[in-house]
């Protein structure tokens, strides 16, 4: 097939939407969400922009929730979308349009739920919370204002809410798991399935789930 060479403005093909929990200085939580992470083992790698509060919260705690929103919620992410925990509002996110914001809960209507091994909450309404702990960070590209950092995590425990859970086991079941993406700055959810990977083992009846 024919193809042309292009020079898209971003490289977000389709990742899941995460709501990053941290804590602030003054003890309150936020929210950011990103869209840029991968999954290994017990090890969960973040893409986020270097000046940001998610960033500077990291750096002085070291601790997280991965908070992972199914499709419904997308509208409440868009909420919280554009604005942020610092304040004053750098002056490059101020001009793309970010407002400071200080209880971002109460803005996209989600509900703060204690964690068990760190301190930031985990975000009741999605149905997959990890918590996890930063294990590395390296720079990435060279802009000079907001530098893109990969923060290396490992997860310490994950939460999921009863009905994606596949019964009597610890698989998330993928019938009822609708992640929210995030494809070249579009929402996107409600996957169908296709088919199952060898690595699944026997042939599954429809409603279970991936280990």
């Amino acid at each position: 097939m024919d193809s042309l060479v292009i020079n898209p403005s971003v490289l977000y093909f389709g990742t899941p939407v995460a709501l990053i929990t941290t804590m602030q200085p003054d003890g309150l939580a936020n929210i950011s969400p990103m869209s840029s992470a991968w999954a290994l083992d017990d090890r969960v790698v973040l893409g986020l922009g270097g000046c940001g509060q998610c960033v500077a919260n990291l750096r002085r705690l070291g601790e997280c929730v991965i908070n992972l929103p199914d499709a419904k919620l997308w509208q409440r992410v868009e909420a919280i979308a554009s604005t942020t925990g610092s304040h004053p509002v750098p002056e490059h996110k101020r001009a793309m349009g970010y407002r400071f914001e200080p209880d971002k809960f109460a803005c996209a209507g989600l509900t703060a739920t204690p964690s068990q091994t760190v301190a930031p909450p985990r975000i009741a309404e999605c149905p997959l919370q990890l918590e996890a702990r930063v294990v590395a960070m390296h720079v990435c590209g060279d802009d000079p204002i907001d530098p893109t950092l990969i923060v290396e995590t490992r997860v310490e425990r994950v939460h999921a809410h009863a009905g994606i859970v596949v019964p009597g086991t610890q698989h998330v079941d993928v019938m009822a798991w609708s992640p929210l993406l995030y494809v070249f700055r579009h929402y996107f959810g409600e996957a169908r399935r296709l088919g199952q990977t060898f690595r699944a083992g026997s042939p599954e009846p429809a409603g279970t789930g991936l280990p």
